[in-house]
């Protein structure tokens, strides 16, 4: 299967399909495509849906396949990049709600970042999405991306939200900003995401909850009585 990538900010991907081949993808993702593509959505167990429930996925995915050659475009919902990887060669760990599109042979599960107590209350690092087994997966970034190398031991503090993906041979957790003076007054948020190698690391550089609340802050608001 080809694939092309385009037209960034405003991001589509473009799948080359040949007859058979299969993309499983989120729902309300496909933009257009070739008549000889046909699509059916699947819901999953009740297990797979509470898990995509907790990492705000669409609770079903959308099955498209070839039954002859054509094309698939699938469009991003809010400007910014797609990755593509090849899962069987590099497992991946992504933040919530990245997912695109995948072939069948990938899978996917809830990760979870060490020192957990802490983590649940940090935001967009806490909950996040491991892709293993074989094939290709494309993930939506929030902006544009930097891409990070670190070494074995090599550290890198973030902003919790700013991490878009790691190999999965990194780890990471979720850390308090010290001194009360950085919380009250820092306008940073109460956590970073510690980043520890080896690996490369995918940093977006707006995360759409930043960009939402930048937007609010321009719309009138209603006045209270």
């Amino acid at each position: 299967m080809r694939f092309e990538i385009k037209n960034q900010p405003f991001t589509v991907l473009t799948l080359y399909m040949d007859r058979g081949e299969s993309i499983k993808c989120q729902s309300g993702a496909m933009a257009w495509m070739s008549p000889c593509i046909t699509m059916e959505t699947k819901m999953g167990g009740i297990g797979g849906m509470f898990k995509k429930a907790l990492v705000g996925e669409s609770l079903a995915l959308n099955h498209y396949t070839a039954e002859n050659a054509g094309e698939l475009t699938l469009a991003k919902h809010s400007p910014g990049d797609i990755l593509a990887f090849n899962i069987g060669q590099m497992p991946i760990i992504a933040q919530k709600t990245s997912f695109l599109a995948a072939t069948q042979g990938v899978n996917m599960e809830i990760y979870l970042q060490r020192k957990g107590a802490v983590g649940f209350f940090g935001g967009e690092g806490f909950l996040m999405q491991k892709y293993t087994g074989n094939g290709m997966a494309w993930l939506e970034i929030d902006g544009s991306v930097q891409e990070r190398v670190l070494a074995p031991g090599e550290r890198m503090i973030v902003d919790s939200g700013y991490v878009a993906a790691m190999e999965a041979s990194c780890t990471m957790e979720i850390q308090t900003v010290k001194g009360v003076k950085n919380v009250l007054f820092g306008g940073e948020g109460l956590f970073n995401t510690v980043v520890t190698g080896p690996g490369r690391v995918w940093l977006q550089t707006m995360p759409i909850n930043a960009l939402a609340m930048n937007l609010y802050a321009y719309m009138p608001h209603p006045s209270s009585n």
